[in-house]
């Protein structure tokens, strides 16, 4: 039987039913999450680059944090609240391809920025005298461009390999797009794309489970062979924390990924996962990463003190 090609550009995507009450309460919830996400990471990139005491290798890879949460998050809520407001259940095949095509930019990143920095920090507490040496301007960039090509290198041919295939259907399942979302409206042959969709979650885990491993393990063993007891205290409790978000990052993302291959799951708990890795990584990152180290967070205070003291003088 010949199969019915649609190829209307407007999309009816899954709404979340909200009743006329619960409109603003939602609309204020998704706001504020958003606000609040964007501040922060916004604050964090504008400390780092506004003090050059911050230019240092640890921080200039860090920086590629905040903006691939800003990423993620803006991709999620903007479109989001426009929904939220207007009650539409309708959206453009192309804003809903833009609003995956940078989901998946910000998934693949955070592991990839991640695994930089426990590299970095593998350096700098394994060996500590060759830091410098190893850790030079160059080297840091070449890590810092070497993670953003591979991600849009993989990303790019992942949605080009969508692009090319024709579709029959223009309802989507899910609240947001991504990649399996948008696949389900194909009605041709998706084994090429199957192949490389797993290909890419499994390079992407090898990569960051691999490097997050073997240099944490490095970390810790570096630790308990140190004397001084201070810095073993300081290196477990940073280690422990970073692996903690690393680890909450890796279970909710892998369980979107399975879901989607798990026919009998509740669509609202894949729903739920998937939301849940949009919001509390963004959310979580700058103050793990960011305001629990004591350089960064001292540049903070010391820049909301200036500014309220100057606001008080300029007052009276």
């Amino acid at each position: 039987m010949d199969v019915l090609f649609n190829t209307s550009h407007v999309l009816t995507i899954q709404h979340f039913n909200l009743s006329s009450e619960n409109v603003f309460p939602a609309f204020l919830f998704a706001t504020l999450s958003y606000m609040i996400i964007l501040f922060c990471n916004l604050i964090l990139i504008l400390t780092i680059v506004l003090n050059k005491s911050l230019h240092q290798p640890m921080y200039l890879i860090m920086l590629s944090l905040p903006i691939n949460d800003i990423i993620g998050s803006s991709s999620f809520f903007l479109l989001l609240i426009k929904n939220i407001l207007t009650n539409s259940r309708t959206m453009h095949y192309s804003a809903c391809v833009a609003q995956a095509f940078f989901i998946h930019i910000y998934a693949a990143g955070t592991v990839f920025i991640l695994s930089a920095m426990a590299y970095d920090r593998y350096i700098a507490i394994c060996f500590p005298l060759k830091y410098n040496s190893i850790m030079t301007y160059a080297h840091i960039m070449r890590i810092i461009t070497f993670v953003w090509i591979i991600n849009l290198v993989l990303m790019g041919v992942l949605f080009f390999l969508l692009l090319r295939l024709p579709r029959c259907r223009s309802v989507l399942k899910n609240p947001y797009c991504d990649n399996p979302s948008l696949l389900s409206l194909v009605c041709a042959d998706k084994t090429i794309n199957n192949i490389y969709g797993l290909f890419t979650v499994a390079l992407t885990q090898v990569v960051a489970n691999g490097t997050i491993l073997y240099t944490y393990l490095q970390i810790l063993v570096a630790c308990f062979r140190s004397k001084r007891s201070d810095t073993k205290a300081k290196a477990l409790q940073t280690c422990a924390t970073h692996l903690a978000v690393f680890l909450l990052l890796e279970c909710l993302g892998l369980f979107t990924i399975i879901s989607y291959r798990i026919k009998n799951i509740s669509p609202n708990i894949r729903w739920f996962m998937g939301v849940t890795t949009l919001i509390f990584p963004p959310a979580l990152n700058p103050i793990i990463y960011g305001l629990k180290t004591k350089e960064i967070r001292e540049k903070v205070v010391y820049f909301f003190r200036n500014k309220i003291l100057n606001f008080r003088h300029a007052a009276s």
